[in-house]
């Protein structure tokens, strides 16, 4: 028996995407594919932090106790303002970036050399700002005590309001011998000395009646639990056993190391892919100005890496919201 195959035409036409599939072109395709997985990876973190806060919620360092600091305000208590502020940087970047391309797609080189050159200094403006709340956070404030079971003792007065422990706390010895190995102190170690002993917080404390302890576990209203006096000093004397002053990936004097852990990585990640683009949006910046592109008759370039900048502003919008919002 005969078959009759009847040809429509379609035979080796399955793919009619040629060099520019979905109307992309291979370089946009593989930014796009790149920034799929980046974003993946993204996800994974944020997904490990809340699995770990929620895990430890009882006493998750508050957010609005922590990020509070705003360069040439020293003392003062702004909570998010100057995160929101850096917030704001990278979106306005991201508009600018926006301009760019849409500049570039009406072949005005002027324009986007400004609009690139606007881009650069938000970024620089946030790397600088994210470096600076880094430094910030790993100095710290105000001190805490660290117990043997590694929670966090923080320093509070009759109001609740935080107190350093340098406020309260005069050093009785000018030498002391640094915590190391060789001295035979095994499961204790020390990054940096300490300004103060624990003995010398104790007396510090003894001698200022007002001064009550706050511990990391949080009550029913979401605020940290404060001790009776009585039960400050007891637990001072029984469970100190290090003075900390701001944040590590060993301690933290705003509560659970686990916390600082995650700030460092997800921040620190981000912000490295926040100087790569910076870096990216120079050398194209330059491209701009020597004309490279206006030969070529086409800023694709500029558009490829525009998906890169949003990209980064987009993920930084969840780092700010579940990290430093939730």
């Amino acid at each position: 028996m005969d078959t009759t195959v009847v040809n429509t035409g379609t035979e080796g036409k399955t793919w009619g995407g040629g060099n520019e599939p979905l109307k992309a072109s291979y370089g946009k395709m593989m930014m796009w594919f790149f920034i799929l997985s980046d974003a993946l990876t993204f996800s994974g973190f944020l997904a490990a932090y809340g699995f770990s806060r929620f895990k430890f919620i009882d006493y998750w360092p508050i957010a609005d106790e922590v990020f509070t600091h705003v360069p040439f305000l020293h003392g003062q208590e702004l909570p998010m303002i100057y995160v929101a502020f850096m917030t704001f940087v990278l979106i306005m970047s991201s508009v600018t970036m926006v301009l760019a391309v849409d500049a570039g797609h009406k072949m005005q080189k002027t324009k986007v050399t400004w609009y690139m050159f606007l881009t650069i200094i938000g970024g620089l403006i946030f790397v600088g700002s994210q470096a600076w709340e880094w430094a910030t956070f790993i100095k710290g404030d105000f001190g805490a005590v660290q117990t043997k079971g590694g929670n966090i003792l923080q320093f509070v007065n009759a109001e609740g309001e935080r107190l350093a422990i340098r406020d309260f706390t005069t050093s009785q010895h000018s030498e002391r011998a640094q915590h190391e190995r060789k001295s035979g102190l095994w499961f204790v170690s020390e990054g940096s000395l300490p300004d103060f002993t624990v003995a010398e917080v104790v007396k510090g404390m003894e001698a200022n009646d007002d001064i009550l302890i706050r511990t990391q576990m949080l009550d029913e209203h979401g605020h940290k639990t404060v001790l009776s006096r009585e039960e400050s000093l007891s637990m001072l004397k029984d469970h100190g056993n290090l003075v900390v002053h701001g944040a590590n990936l060993h301690v933290n004097e705003y509560g659970s190391p686990l916390f600082a852990d995650f700030f460092f990585f997800i921040t620190g990640f981000h912000g490295f892919h926040v100087f790569s683009g910076v870096v990216i949006n120079i050398i194209i910046f330059f491209n701009v100005i020597i004309g490279t592109y206006e030969r070529r008759r086409s800023y694709e370039m500029v558009e490829k890496v525009g998906l890169y900048w949003h990209f980064v502003d987009l993920v930084w919008v969840f780092v700010f919201t579940f990290f430093y919002l939730v």
